[in-house]
């Protein structure tokens, strides 16, 4: 977990600055969905993986898949060949993510896993506090390649060791009886939802014939394939885990859509250096890891669920600063602290849905809640993302201001704060 923050937290915000230097900041929404999208699959191929010979191998595969997506970025020649690497990313990271909730789910007690899943945040703390300001100073005084390019030298060697600890015995984990395992979605479905949310955001980077079409294919895709990879009842929010993922997908929606905006209305409209966005980064990962600390420690025994609408008020509060964050009349930095804030709800709102999450499933099974939670947070991450691009585009289109079209893209985030807020009573425990 600390390696997977070090690279995601510094390659991150060096995204906009590469995107403008490979003139594709057009397609910033398709670089910034590819991660998502490949996260998709790499969530469910993970899951059933870990159900099926424990969660080593997949954890092992995901580790070495990162090392090598770090060298496919740092070289590109393109936005395309960028888009590439982090959809390569999006798969390493969600075989990671639902392998270590799938480890900490086999391995350890209800009483212990809120400890552990803050435990997991704070091996954010360190990266969080070097990854992204370093790698803004890199990007500005040298090049964003070199950022790639150096995760890549420091992350190998540490990435083989962990991969050879993994082969011992302690990590053999007895899967779960054949009677009791969950159907496993067929490969190919798994990748039509990547492919269907590919599509999606490279359809609404544009406003015209082509890209529509693209749009109108991608959700087609997804509307035809995605339920088959949810829980049953998960869209209408039956309680239970189906209501547990569907929370994780709202939340993760508007966190991400943050995440993605505003360092580029920071870049785009606001001139703000690579070094803020990195600071902004930097205060959004130590806000998540206290707020998870703060759950897991001192609000243990505060019922789930309540944290859930805690975390989505707090989100709403931070779309009300990134919404006064396009007025040319604040600092720049009104804009960047909205991540902060928006954090310290996702360090509330997370790990209560991951608890809940593991508390729904039955033995054996926490592969299957861990692959459904991370389907639906990506599949989260791209509509949230893809309406909000497409209301950002059609506000430019129609000769708005960038200030215009970044206000009601944030403020769109409103509409899933309220609806998390509104239905997290059915996920509560028993």
């Amino acid at each position: 977990m600390f390696l997977t923050g070090l690279a995601a937290l510094a390659v991150v915000p060096t995204l906009p600055a590469a995107a403008g230097d490979l003139d594709g900041v057009s397609l910033y929404p398709l670089v910034a969905g590819c991660f998502v999208a490949a996260s998709l699959l790499g969530g469910v191929l993970g899951g059933h993986w870990a159900d099926r010979v424990g969660a080593q191998r997949p954890l092992a595969a995901g580790m070495v898949l990162a090392v090598v997506t770090l060298l496919v970025s740092g070289a590109s020649t393109s936005i395309w060949q960028l888009a590439a690497g982090r959809f390569l990313d999006g798969l390493a990271a969600g075989m990671v993510a639902v392998s270590i909730n799938t480890a900490i789910g086999q391995a350890y007690p209800d009483r212990l896993r809120p400890r552990v899943l803050a435990l997991m945040s704070a091996c954010w703390i360190v990266p969080s506090l070097v990854g992204p300001p370093l790698a803004g100073l890199v990007a500005e005084w040298w090049s964003w390649r070199a950022v790639f390019f150096g995760l890549a030298a420091l992350t190998v060697l540490p990435a083989l060791v962990v991969v050879a600890l993994l082969r011992g015995p302690a990590w053999a984990a007895a899967p779960a009886p054949s009677g009791d395992r969950p159907p496993r979605p067929a490969l190919m479905v798994a990748t039509a939802v990547s492919l269907g949310a590919a599509l999606g955001q490279y359809g609404v980077s544009g406003w015209d014939r082509r890209h529509l079409l693209f749009a109108a294919g991608g959700l087609a895709l997804l509307a035809a394939f995605a339920p088959r990879l949810l829980p049953p009842g998960t869209l209408r929010a039956a309680r239970g885990l189906s209501a547990t993922v569907l929370l994780r997908g709202l939340g993760s929606g508007v966190f991400f859509t943050l995440e993605a905006y505003v360092p580029l209305l920071l870049v785009t409209d606001r001139d703000a250096p690579p070094v803020v966005i990195g600071l902004a980064f930097t205060g959004a990962a130590l806000a998540w890891a206290g707020s998870s600390w703060v759950q897991g420690r001192l609000l243990e025994q505060c019922p789930r669920h309540r944290l859930v609408v805690a975390g989505a008020l707090v989100q709403a509060a931070a779309i009300a600063l990134a919404v006064a964050g396009t007025l040319p009349v604040t600092p720049a930095y009104t804009a960047a602290s909205a991540m902060v804030v928006a954090a310290v709800g996702m360090g509330m709102y997370a790990p209560s849905l991951t608890v809940l999450s593991l508390t729904h499933s039955p033995p054996g099974r926490q592969g299957y809640a861990s692959s459904a939670m991370q389907t639906t947070q990506n599949l989260g991450q791209i509509t949230v993302l893809g309406v909000s691009s497409a209301l950002f585009n059609a506000c430019l289109g129609a000769g708005s201001t960038d200030a215009v079209g970044y206000g009601a893209a944030f403020g769109l985030l409103l509409a899933p704060c309220a609806l998390a807020a509104l239905l997290a009573a059915r996920a509560r425990s028993a």
